[in-house]
């Protein structure tokens, strides 16, 4: 491609809202453009550079087996609406209707399709297993698009599906999605780590994530340095330091004036907050069995005082679909006081009680007595109240006692590149997609989900690699593998020498950008570092008189003059090492579950 031609141009200010040195770059060096909040046109440079992405995509999934399809983007909310989330997503999808008043959807994953895909074409278990794949695009009306193409509301996935016979097959298909997974992001030159995480809307018993550890990411991650446990802040367990062993105690009142917070009572009772119990209420939304309506129910959660609660781990723990902080009204009517609550003297049927796995094991503990101004000494479960749940519900922080070696926990932030699912039977027993197995019997297909947006890995992969001039692309997925800049100015013969080279080259299979442009050697040099590819090869009159063409790297400030006659095989060599080095990158890691 010559630049004179090239469909797009850099910038040299950006939109102040670009914050991101990703989302400022890819604007500055003319890859993206925006049309509206979270939707983006990608020019020719990014193109290109997605092209590879996807290409390394589809080499990997094709090498575990993966057949690539298309579906479509428009579903009919009938399939929806049997699997049930029609139901339960929120505004983020995106609903219309036809021309037939036909309630439709826009894509925001395609668990559905595939589901009604296998129904109509799996028959037999000989069928299995299957892993179907495509690179497509999803819409997701995201209530804050942010950070370029980090947060998006259309995007480009590739979304994969694995289809098996039984648990033992999807244990298989998962684990070479995970070796997959980091093969793809380590040859993207993007270092990542697979943390355990929320399985979320999508359902199932198990999900890895993929993070790119940096600053600019939503997510809070939870690592232990010493066993290597990861995990998103959403699930990650940590251990609380155990409470003495003693015996119960009568429980007594004691004024309290003016302290409904745990600090307030810690320091007026000169106790440690590990000494009291925390209590937290919620209304959630309890999804409905055997066809009923979804109810709304009162939930009063527990943790220890020196604890936080989760809430998604409670929401996990009663099957909630949805939970919104409690008003003061609905915490009185159910007897509690707020600021001074506790479960004692409550009755079960007015609420859903929920305690953390620490309380039972925490005797003689401070709680509120439901009473404003006061509260109780020594309450203890199992003698003063009783839990219809009991379940880890304590939000894991940095300091925290690792729950598998008791070592410190750190956060870190981190992007989502990626994600892993076990799905199981949720979609295919709704949308009855079932097979014959080898002994007769009906059972539904077994499925796993993977996904991985390429327009973020983009966006990650220029957050890791750019300096203060501009990206710096690696050579797997460089929109170009060279820039060449040529140096025109009275220089007649360096135009013909230019075009000699760029069509000898583009013959041997070095993909070059010419710089062809009547600019001058800074704006062409300024724009060859912002646009960031692996090679610069500058041509001029000087370097002619010096014997050909100066060479260096996008990575490098040495530079070596090659003679003309042997620039495109140094080239070729050049680059040919970049991608082995590339390709070296890959390496095995082991399978964390």
């Amino acid at each position: 491609m010559r630049m004179s031609r090239l469909f797009s141009q850099t910038l040299r200010d950006v939109p102040g809202e670009a914050e991101l040195p990703s989302h400022q770059l890819l604007l500055k060096a003319g890859l993206v453009r925006p049309l509206s909040a979270g939707s983006y046109s990608y020019l020719p440079l990014a193109r290109r550079a997605l092209t590879k992405i996807e290409d390394i995509i589809r080499e990997e999934m094709d090498a575990i087996g993966g057949q690539e399809i298309t579906m479509p983007v428009v579903h009919p909310a009938s399939l929806w609406q049997e699997t049930g989330l029609w139901y339960q997503v929120g505004p983020e999808m995106a609903r219309f209707k036809d021309r037939a008043e036909r309630d439709m959807v826009l894509a925001m994953t395609h668990e559905e399709v595939i589901a009604d895909l296998v129904r109509q074409e799996v028959r037999s278990y000989r069928q299995l297993p299957c892993l179907l794949y495509q690179i497509q695009t999803k819409y997701r009306d995201e209530p804050r698009a942010r950070g370029g193409l980090i947060r998006v509301r259309e995007f480009t996935m590739k979304d994969s599906y694995s289809l098996d016979a039984d648990w033992k097959g999807l244990d298989a298909q998962y684990r070479a999605h995970y070796q997959a997974y980091f093969n793809i992001f380590q040859r993207c030159h993007v270092p990542v780590i697979a943390v355990r995480s929320d399985v979320g809307m999508m359902g199932g018993q198990m999900a890895h994530e993929y993070m790119y550890l940096n600053p600019i990411g939503e997510d809070t991650l939870v690592l232990c340095n010493g066993c290597g446990y990861a995990a998103n802040r959403q699930v990650a367990a940590a251990r609380l330091p155990a409470a003495e062993a003693e015996a119960p105690l009568p429980s007594e009142p004691v004024a309290t004036p003016d302290t409904p917070t745990i600090e307030a009572l810690a320091e007026l009772l000169r106790v440690p907050t590990a000494r009291t119990a925390k209590a937290v209420f919620f209304m959630a939304t309890i999804a409905g069995g055997g066809g009923e309506a979804d109810r709304e129910r009162f939930v009063f959660a527990v943790v220890r005082g020196d604890s936080e609660l989760n809430e998604t781990k409670l929401a996990n723990a009663i099957g909630a679909r949805d939970l919104r902080p409690a008003r003061g009204e609905e915490i009185r009517a159910v007897g509690a006081e707020p600021g001074y609550a506790s479960p004692v003297g409550l009755r079960a049927d007015d609420l859903l009680l929920v305690v953390d796995e620490i309380i039972p094991q925490s005797p003689n503990l401070v709680a509120g007595a439901n009473k404003p101004g006061y509260h109780l000494r020594n309450t203890n479960y199992g003698r003063d109240y009783t839990a219809a749940h009991v379940a880890d519900l304590v939000l894991a922080r940095g300091g925290d006692a690792c729950a598998q070696c008791s070592g410190t926990l750190r956060t870190s932030r981190g992007v989502e590149v990626g994600n892993i699912f076990k799905l199981g039977t949720r979609y295919t027993e709704a949308l009855g997609a079932v097979f014959l197995d080898s002994d007769g019997t009906s059972k539904p297909v077994i499925m796993g989900s993977y996904g991985i947006g390429s327009g973020r890995l983009l966006s990650c992969v220029i957050e890791e690699h750019h300096d203060e001039r501009g990206i710096r692309f690696p050579v797997s997925i460089a929109p170009y593998h060279v820039s060449c800049v040529a140096l025109l100015q009275r220089a007649p013969e360096v135009a013909e020498a230019a075009d000699r080279l760029y069509q000898e080259a583009w013959s041997q299979g070095v993909e070059m950008l010419l710089d062809d442009r009547d600019a001058t050697p800074g704006v062409k040099f300024n724009d060859a570092d912002l646009i960031g590819l692996p090679l610069r090869l500058t041509l001029g009159a000087r370097s002619l008189r010096q014997g050909g063409a100066e060479l260096k790297s996008r990575d490098s400030e040495e530079s070596r003059i090659v003679p003309l006659d042997e620039v495109v095989p140094t080239l070729r060599a050049e680059v040919d090492r970049l991608l082995a080095e590339s390709r070296g990158r890959v390496t095995a890691v082991p399978y964390a579950d």
